[in-house]
């Protein structure tokens, strides 16, 4: 990023704007921009509350009535001498006609001379008026050499430096997608409370990571203890799932296979879907972020809810590979192509930029996407290219429907034999695995209610009482049945079978 930074500035880009919540690093590499000869330029930084200020020098010492950004635009635009112009925080000013129209005068008087203006922010808010103008760079996290040197002070503070190079690398890409800060005080605190670095240490790391990333409100860390065989049903789909548990490694890479990108599972609710998602996390190895879709948007500021999105994205990318999950996407995208007179058109820039980012990302982010109605899901999602594979989960058959309520009986008594499955499976058609285990629920309370051990009949009698939602969306559950049998690939190995039969 510096090196493109430097080229922007070198070449005479008036207005550059910064997207980067860690001001002092991004400071540091600016300055060293500005020492090198090709750029020999003197540094100012302006802020609300203290007006321009000479980089290196007491916040005491202002420029005089510069505090406002008009009046700090109007002595950038007097000055002389090559220059680079920091403005810290100028996005809530920005949108006010008389800040956008110093800044493009600022840009029309910086034509041919060395200055440069550049507006740091965490978040982008670009006026149309500036669009043309201006050069957005995303300043980037951390990688693992600038964590290196984070962990090396730590260790020279609590000399401990003596540290295997298996240890030091875990511990640093466990503090990957983390700024620089928050990586000091990860470290920091895993020596407060283990007074050593080791192995053992990484865990709290991970901790306090899940900490710092639920805090952003948009992504949760999700943690799962069951494996990807407690789901029933769905041989097809775990098959092709467990074909690729070794796609993000270097050996994958060695081989010449390219990084999955994604996979798209379209079915009935209450299917497996999302857990699926969560227990292909542990079959992986990998972390699981859920990105929050409601959380995303944001009416409280124009352009806060695409900053959301960048920075929910930025922070996968981070800390990749990584699975990024979105439940129900067709919920979350399904006014994004005509949304222009019900939010202003925040939800079409929102899925144009996300489309954009799947089809252009190059970082191992593998997306993990969930849906139930796919006539609400945007064409552009169905092109081949964006995901690796669709699959569609339809109702278990009887054999899924077995092995469902085998596993959960299984989970709430250790002895199951006195079920019989084969007359459970057959009474629970159009059941879903949800609906199955409700059935269940519900005749343990009827047995519990009257102090005894529940049995096969109180199950029969839940389901005889349960109308499930096939019949109650018979249409629904139709209509995405016929969808799938053309385009998408059956998630049950039965029916997968039956299909390459038939063809």
């Amino acid at each position: 990023m510096q090196e493109e930074l430097s080229t922007l500035i070198q070449a005479q880009y008036p207005l550059i704007y910064l997207v980067t919540p860690e001001e002092d690093r991004a400071e540091q590499s600016i300055e060293r921009i500005a020492e090198m000869k090709a750029h020999q330029r003197r540094i100012y930084v302006w802020t609300v509350t203290h007006g321009i200020v000479e980089y290196g020098q007491p916040r005491n010492v202002t420029q005089h009535n510069t505090v406002s950004p008009e009046a700090a635009i109007e002595w950038v635009v007097r000055q002389r001498e090559p220059g680079i112009y920091i403005f810290k925080d100028l996005h809530p000013f920005i949108d006010s006609p008389a800040t956008t129209r110093w800044l493009r005068d600022a840009i029309a008087s910086f034509k041919g001379m060395d200055k440069c203006i550049i507006l740091m922010s965490p978040m982008q808010q670009v006026p149309t008026e500036l669009e043309k103008e201006v050069a957005v760079l995303d300043y980037p996290l951390p990688n693992l050499s600038e964590l290196n040197q984070v962990l090396s002070k730590q260790l020279e503070k609590t000399n401990n430096s003596r540290l295997s190079t298996e240890v030091r690398e875990k511990l640093l890409k466990a503090a990957l997608g983390l700024t620089r800060d928050e990586a000091e005080k990860v470290y920091r605190k895993t020596y407060v409370q283990a007074g050593r670095f080791t192995e053992a240490e990484v865990d709290v790391i991970h901790s306090e990571k899940k900490q710092l990333i639920r805090r952003s409100g948009i992504l949760d860390y999700i943690e799962e203890d069951d494996t990807i065989d407690a789901l029933g049903g769905l041989e097809e789909l775990k098959r092709w799932l467990r074909q690729r548990s070794g796609a993000f490694s270097e050996r994958a890479r060695e081989y010449g296979l390219p990084q999955p990108q994604g996979v798209l599972v379209l079915g009935v609710p209450g299917c497996g879907k999302s857990f699926l998602a969560k227990t292909t996390s542990r079959l992986w190895g990998l972390p699981l972020l859920r990105l929050d879709m409601g959380r995303v948007y944001d009416g409280s500021m124009v352009g806060r809810s695409e900053a959301n999105l960048r920075n929910a994205l930025k922070t996968a990318e981070s800390i990749s590979p990584v699975i990024l999950f979105i439940d129900e996407l067709d919920k979350a995208f399904s006014g994004g192509t005509g949304s222009a007179d019900s939010d202003g058109g925040t939800s079409g820039r929102i899925f144009g930029s996300f489309l954009t980012w799947m089809q252009e990302k190059t970082s191992p982010v593998f997306v993990m996407a969930t849906a139930n109605r796919v006539e609400r899901l945007p064409g552009e999602f169905l092109r081949k290219g964006r995901f690796d594979e669709i699959f569609f989960v339809d109702l278990p058959n009887t054999e899924e429907r077995r092995d469902i309520f085998n596993i959960h009986l299984g989970r709430r008594r250790s002895d199951i034999s006195r079920f019989d499955l084969d007359q459970l499976a057959k009474v629970s058609e159009g059941f879903s695995g949800a609906e199955i285990e409700q059935a269940i629920i519900a005749a343990m309370y009827e047995a519990f209610a009257q102090d005894r051990e529940f049995t096969q009949l109180d199950i029969i009698a839940a389901i005889k009482a349960t109308l499930p939602l096939s019949s109650t969306m018979t249409e629904q559950v139709t209509a995405l049945r016929e969808w799938a049998r053309q385009r998408a690939r059956p998630a049950s190995s039965s029916v997968a079978e039956y299909q390459r039969l038939e063809f």
